[in-house]
């Protein structure tokens, strides 16, 4: 293999790009100084047009997008499919428009698509090992980008027959003709976006591929699609929604593609080998994809070259940090631990003569919380057995599913504050509420409650708690669900409390 190069733009045709905008707008950015960073034009109908560069964006006029600006730029794109995409013959630009009820457009977003060498020089290690790769990564970060050198590279400088199942023309641009940027890799165009699991499997009963390469798998269809491939013995290379491997593991839709997860209820003797509740959660078969790679900047990702191992551990709880590697202005490729692993410099902040409040994570995402928690400087830590929690944290859905370890943690006693959706804000929402202010409140309120619940089932009618922040008392509804007891809220803040009472008391 040639010796690899440091990241370089080859071209971005901003000519071809330029040529669809309406005149006036065109003019406008042109004049713009950093114009080889231009992202995205968006012209939404009755708004001043808007450029969005790497770092920055830019109003190009004060005057409103008319219905006429969007025919001219409609007029001379190709025919927009069923995903509402079109592009510019022999670019990857892609030009993805708004409707109305009536089906007139609304709204277009031109998206500048670039060809450029280096960008897999930070996995090239692994691209020809024949493992099946993953990319991850947010809308924007570079994954197409990326995808497109690996086709490149594995049928230029690896000589393998390559196949591009090529939905929306994004990997190698609009029209009959592919972008010379993806070498001599061959290309399947998808009639609409619904078929593409279909073609997928005609590209590996007809053409006879080594590596199939794909964009965005986001169906369960997909998924078994690309199982099915795996197991031909095909390399497969793709990309997939979601940013991190544990996210992926959490989406019902998707996790087939790192092994699915099954709950398995184990004997006696097995679970106490293990430390385990008797009802785990388990991977329910080998993963489509050998590796994943997490896209966290366009110079920076994190690798999990086991995947296999590393949902093993995600389901028992226990912390996955991926090997990190970032290139340097040299274009020299770094490695790094993950930083997810580790708390930042500097003293962890505590509260005086307060232990810190220990958390255990289940069906939500630990290293989202263990970020939240860093920002935060949560007095907390967090935990991977049930028996050591102070409270669990866990996501509706898996509330609702009434695993073990929630059933015997609410036996225990143990407080178990349910996340309405796996997402940092919600993390971030969690810990305010159990600010160092609250955490020895937390363990105090939660004893106070106790006696209150055992003293009305020995005959008491009813009894008041002490006036509470919204968490707490929440957290006290919740022991009296367990105990059997009536409960409700009354008063206001900050004086507002809970009371106990047995059922129509």
């Amino acid at each position: 293999m040639p010796e690899a190069v440091a990241i370089k733009q080859v071209t971005t045709d901003l000519d071809a790009f330029l040529a669809v905008l309406p005149p006036n707008i065109a003019q406008r950015l042109t004049g713009e100084p950093d114009l080889e960073e231009l992202l995205e034009v968006v012209l939404d109908l009755g708004r001043p047009p808007e450029a969005r560069f790497f770092s920055r964006e830019a109003v190009l006029s004060p005057q409103e997008v008319t219905a006429q600006d969007l025919d001219y730029v409609a007029a001379r794109v190709s025919s927009f499919g069923g995903d509402n995409r079109a592009g510019i013959e022999r670019t990857l630009h892609r030009i993805s428009a708004i409707r109305n009820r009536q089906g007139r457009i609304v709204g277009l977003t031109l998206r500048v698509g670039r060809a450029v060498f280096g960008t897999i020089r930070i996995i090239e290690d692994l691209i020809g090992t024949g493992q099946s790769i993953l990319l991850l990564g947010r809308p924007g970060v570079g994954k197409t980008t990326m995808l497109r050198e690996v086709a490149r590279v594995l049928a230029d400088d690896f000589k393998k027959r390559v196949v591009i199942v090529d939905t929306s023309n994004e990997i190698a641009g609009d029209g009959d003709i592919p972008h010379p940027a993806i070498g001599h890799a061959r290309r399947m165009q998808v009639p609409t976006p619904a078929l593409q699991h279909a073609v997928m499997i005609e590209a590996v009963e007809n053409h006879m591929p080594e590596v199939i390469v794909v964009d965005e798998i986001g169906t369960q269809l997909e998924a078994e699609a690309a199982r099915t491939i795996a197991e031909r013995g095909v390399q497969l290379v793709a990309t997939a929604h979601g940013n991190t491997l544990d996210n992926l593991t959490l989406n019902p839709t998707l996790s087939d593609l790192v092994g699915g997860i099954q709950s398995v209820t184990l004997g006696d003797e097995e679970a106490r080998r293990r430390g385990t509740q008797k009802s785990i959660l388990e991977r329910k078969a080998p993963p489509t994809f050998d590796v994943v790679v997490e896209i966290q900047e366009r110079d920076r990702v994190g690798i999990h070259p086991n995947v296999g191992e590393v949902v093993d551990a995600i389901l028992r709880g226990k912390r996955v940090s991926p090997e990190v590697r970032s290139l340097d202005e040299k274009g020299e490729v770094r490695h790094e631990r993950a930083p997810v692993s580790h708390p930042r410099p500097g003293p962890w902040p505590t509260v005086p003569q307060e232990k810190p409040l220990r958390l255990l994570p289940y069906g939500v995402s630990r290293s989202r919380l263990e970020q939240a928690v860093r920002e935060r400087g949560a007095p907390v830590s967090l935990v991977e057995a049930g028996a050591e929690a102070d409270l669990i944290v866990t996501s509706k859905l898996f509330y609702r599913r009434r695993p073990a370890l929630i059933i015997e943690g609410e036996k225990a006693n143990i407080p178990i504050y349910v996340l309405k959706s796996n997402t940092l804000n919600q993390m971030r929402q969690f810990l305010s509420a159990i600010s160092s202010a609250e955490v020895g409140p937390v363990e105090r309120a939660l004893k106070e409650a106790e006696e209150a619940a055992h003293r009305v089932l020995e005959g008491e009618r009813e009894i008041e708690l002490s006036p509470q922040s919204s968490y707490i008392r929440r957290l006290q509804h919740q022991l009296a669900e367990r105990y059997g007891l009536a409960s409700a809220s009354s008063g206001q803040e900050p004086l507002r409390r809970v009371r106990y009472f047995k059922g129509g008391g």
